[in-house]
């Protein structure tokens, strides 16, 4: 049986294809995309799980408030966090400029300052879109879910995603004076999600792959920044979005137990999509055309430092996505297709750190502040 075509390619690594979904035209103000899937109303108000239950009490007791909560008369100096980011790209960076045809060798301090800079941009620019995309997905659960545990913690999640597109909308307009338009990879795969009427499918999407690389994004961000602002921020979003995944993770290891074998490789299949969505997205293309080089000259480039090595920074943001598929029982499952599939793409090392099922738990951020304002 021939191997199944992902993304609609041949090669999930043509360049001709990565190139063509990333002219894919979003708009300027909107973006309309069908969603499909039955609204389901349950008559059984009985909570019988008492993991979501507990996930909903805390997220009752973990609201903040974007306005009051931080500071927004801090001055930010771009020029210095931009800098600071730059530090975990140094052995990606120093690959790039080995190559003898590199279209950056010949860059100086002037030409990485600004790159870095705008790279900054672009990946707050990117967390804003993926916001408003978890906003309308988890509303959709809310909608198509047959549990009243997980419709009561959708709905507080829903003010969540709410509360995040509110404070990188902000932080990108007041801070950084600007933002980039969503990624084509990024909103392919929201849309992926919300036109799949399979109610699973719209938490495997959002909850463990979008939301998962978020997590470990926001992670790397908040460990090295020390602007402050930025840094509360992320905390706090940080916090709310381990509940997220942690949410996925819980509702879909129930019901992955009831699927059978094909059933469970269509789940596979779909993870496997959207970690090539996920990667793509990374490519950050918009960057490297305002910086003069164009997307195919980055991309030839990015396949030559990848057949030296996977860069080790963009593989760590899968190091919450492949233990949450581990904790669903996908890499394994049949014939181990899925771990297959995550090694060929340089990620399944991962494998063994925490599930965020048990780390939402020390990610109480909100809860740590009160208590040393008491």
């Amino acid at each position: 049986m021939p191997e199944r075509r992902f993304l609609g390619r041949d090669d999930v690594n043509d360049i001709e294809s990565i190139l063509r979904d990333d002219e894919t035209d979003f708009g300027q103000i909107s973006h309309a995309t069908v969603t499909r899937g039955d609204a389901v109303f349950t008559w059984d108000y009985e909570r019988t799980r008492p993991g979501l239950s507990k996930l909903y009490e805390k997220a009752k007791d973990s609201m903040w408030n974007g306005e009051t909560d931080l500071d927004w008369s801090t001055d930010v100096d771009v020029e210095k966090v931009a800098s600071e980011m730059s530090g975990a790209v140094e052995q990606f960076r120093r690959m790039m400029v080995s190559l003898d045809d590199s279209p950056v060798r010949l860059w100086g301090p002037k030409e990485w300052t600004e790159f870095e800079i705008e790279a900054f941009n672009w990946r707050m620019s990117q967390f804003l879109p993926g916001e408003q995309g978890a906003l309308v997905c988890t509303a959709k659960i809310v909608v198509t879910t047959p549990w009243i545990d997980a419709k009561y913690y959708a709905a507080a999640q829903v003010m969540d995603e709410a509360r995040h597109v509110e404070v990188f909308a902000k932080y990108l307009d007041t801070k950084l004076g600007g933002s980039y338009p969503v990624n084509a990879n990024l909103q392919m795969l929201i849309d992926d999600v919300l036109g799949d009427p399979r109610w699973d499918i719209t938490y495997m999407g959002m909850q463990i792959m979008i939301e998962g690389l978020a997590l470990a994004a926001f992670g790397f961000m908040h460990q090295i920044t020390e602007e402050p602002l930025l840094k509360k921020l992320l905390r706090y979003v940080m916090s709310d979005e381990a509940r997220h995944v942690a949410f996925g993770v819980l509702s879909l290891q129930e019901y992955y137990q009831q699927l059978d074998g094909k059933e469970i490789r269509e789940r596979q299949e779909f993870a496997f999509e959207a970690a090539i969505r996920m990667r793509d997205r990374l490519m950050m293309h918009a960057v490297w055309e305002k910086m003069g080089i164009s997307k195919r000259a980055y991309t030839e480039m990015l396949f030559k430092v990848r057949a030296q090595g996977t860069n080790p920074f963009q593989a760590a943001l899968f190091s919450k996505i492949v233990p949450n598929c581990k904790k669903l029982g996908l890499l394994d499952a049949g014939d181990g297709w899925l771990r297959e599939k995550f090694t060929e793409i340089g990620v399944i090392q991962f494998e063994d750190f925490t599930d965020t099922g048990e780390e939402y738990e020390l990610l109480d951020e909100l809860a740590r502040d009160r208590a040393s304002a008491s």
